[in-house]
C-alpha cells in the first residue's frame, strides 16, 4: 500500500516513480526524469489542464486513469488540435493499495497508446489518510493545431447544423450505478474514449468546422448554451433526433434526470456549415467512436443565447444551463 514515506522524496519515493510509474509509462522523453521534459514541437500550440476526482475510481467501462487521459486529449481535440504530450500528477492518499495504483497507471498507458500521446512528465504527492479520497489525478496536455483550422465556441453561424457523435448520458449513469449499487436490466458502460482520431476525420472532410465541445459536466444542454451565448445565436434541437440508449432513458426516468444534462466522456457536439453536414456525419459514422452520429439541430437567428428543443409532441421548450450539480464527482 501507499505510505507517507512514498512522498518523502527519498528512496521509497524514487522506487514508486521508477517501479510503478516509469515502468508502465516509460518512453525516451519521460525516462530522462529531469525536472522538466524537453520534447520536439512545431506549429500553433494548444494547451489544456484538468483534474479528476471521480468516485468510484473504477466504474463500468473505465477508471480514473482512462478518464484523465481521454479528458485531456478530448479538450485538445475540441479546438482541432492533434494531441502530442500530456503530464500526469497523482495525489495519493496514504493506505491506497499499490495494486489499485498499478491498475490505474496501466489504464493510463493503454489510453495514451490508443490516443497517440506520450506521458512525458509528472509528479506524485502523498497525503495523510483522510486528506483525499484515495486518488486524485491532474493532467495537462499540449498539441498542435493545423494551419487553416479555427474551431471555437464563438464561431457558430445562423444556418449551421448541429451534429452529435452518439448517445448521451452513458458516462454519468454508469458512474452513478456503480457508486449507488444500482442494477439495470441492461449493463450501462461509460463512453469514456479519446476523440482526437474522430476529430481528424471530421476535419479531413470539413476543415471549416465552426465549433466543437465534449459535453461533460452539465451535459449536452449546458454545452450548447455556452456555444449559443458565445456566438450570440440560438440553437434549436430536435428531441427525436437526439440518440439516447433505452437503458439510459429508463434510468433517467426512474431517477428523475433529464439525459440532456447527464455527463458524457466520449462524445462531442459539433457546429458545421449546413452544406457539409451530411459529409461530416458520414465520416463520423465510419469511425468507431462516431457510429451513432446524427444531425440533431440547427443554428437559428434568435432569441440569441438560447437553446430551444422541439419536442416529440410538437411543442417547444427552453433548455437552460444546468443549475447546481446534478451528479457530483463523475469526472
Amino acid at each position: 500500500m501507499v505510505l507517507m514515506a512514498h512522498g518523502s522524496g527519498g528512496k521509497m519515493a524514487r522506487d514508486l516513480v521508477e517501479k510503478v510509474l516509469v515502468h508502465a509509462l516509460g518512453n525516451p522523453i519521460l525516462d530522462v526524469l529531469d525536472d522538466s521534459a524537453t520534447a520536439p514541437f512545431s506549429g500553433r500550440l494548444a494547451f489544456t489542464t484538468d483534474s479528476y476526482v471521480v468516485r468510484p475510481l473504477f466504474f463500468p467501462g473505465g477508471d480514473i486513469g482512462r478518464l484523465a487521459v481521454c479528458g485531456t486529449v478530448n479538450d485538445l481535440a475540441m479546438v482541432g488540435a492533434r494531441p502530442l504530450y500530456i503530464s500526469l500528477a497523482l495525489i495519493l492518499e496514504e493506505g491506497l493499495p499499490l495494486a489499485e495504483l498499478e491498475a490505474v497507471v496501466r489504464s493510463v498507458r493503454q489510453a495514451a497508446d490508443e490516443a497517440g500521446v506520450q506521458v512525458v512528465t509528472g509528479d506524485t504527492k502523498v497525503v495523510e489518510k483522510g486528506a483525499a479520497d484515495r486518488l486524485f489525478v491532474n493532467t495537462a496536455g499540449v498539441g498542435v493545431v493545423p494551419d487553416g483550422v479555427c474551431v471555437s465556441g464563438a464561431n457558430a453561424r445562423v444556418g449551421d447544423a448541429v451534429i452529435l457523435s452518439g448517445t448521451i448520458g452513458d458516462h454519468g449513469i454508469a458512474v452513478l450505478s456503480r457508486r449507488e449499487g444500482l442494477s439495470f436490466e441492461t449493463e450501462l458502460l461509460s463512453d469514456v474514449a479519446p476523440l482526437a482520431g474522430l476529430v481528424q476525420e471530421m476535419l479531413r472532410v470539413c476543415p471549416s468546422v465552426r465549433a466543437m465541445r465534449d459535453p461533460t459536466r452539465g451535459g449536452l444542454a449546458s454545452t450548447l448554451n455556452e456555444i449559443a451565448g458565445k456566438s450570440g445565436v440560438c440553437i434549436r434541437l430536435r428531441e427525436q433526433a437526439i440518440p439516447v440508449k433505452d437503458a439510459v432513458r429508463g434510468a433517467c426516468e426512474m431517477l428523475g434526470f433529464d439525459p440532456l444534462y447527464v455527463a458524457n466522456e466520449g462524445k462531442l457536439v459539433a457546429i458545421v456549415p449546413s452544406g457539409h453536414a451530411e459529409q461530416v456525419v458520414a465520416a463520423m459514422r465510419a469511425h468507431p467512436y462516431g457510429r451513432d452520429a446524427a444531425i440533431v439541430g440547427e443554428v437559428v437567428e434568435g432569441p440569441a443565447g438560447r437553446v430551444l428543443l422541439s419536442t416529440a409532441i410538437g411543442a417547444t421548450r427552453v433548455v437552460d444551463m444546468l443549475t447546481g450539480d446534478l451528479l457530483p464527482r463523475i469526472c
